[in-house]
């Protein structure tokens, strides 16, 4: 029998191929993240929108 030594029992394995699976997460993750960029864009340009109209808006006297 060959002699178990640290090194022959407990190999590191390394993860240098990506998966196909893997490589869904990644394309995925980085849709979303640049669908949640363009949706805080959005809200951001409407928001300013909102913002200068109620601004330019006259306000009503009260009585």
């Amino acid at each position: 029998m060959a002699k178990l030594t640290k090194t022959s029992v407990f190999k590191a394995f390394s993860r240098d191929v990506e998966t196909p699976m893997d490589k869904t997460t990644r394309i995925v993750r980085t849709m979303v993240e640049e669908e949640a960029q363009q949706r805080q864009a959005k809200n951001d340009r409407l928001r300013n929108a909102r913002l200068e109209r109620e601004a330019k808006a006259p306000t009503k006297p009260s009585r």
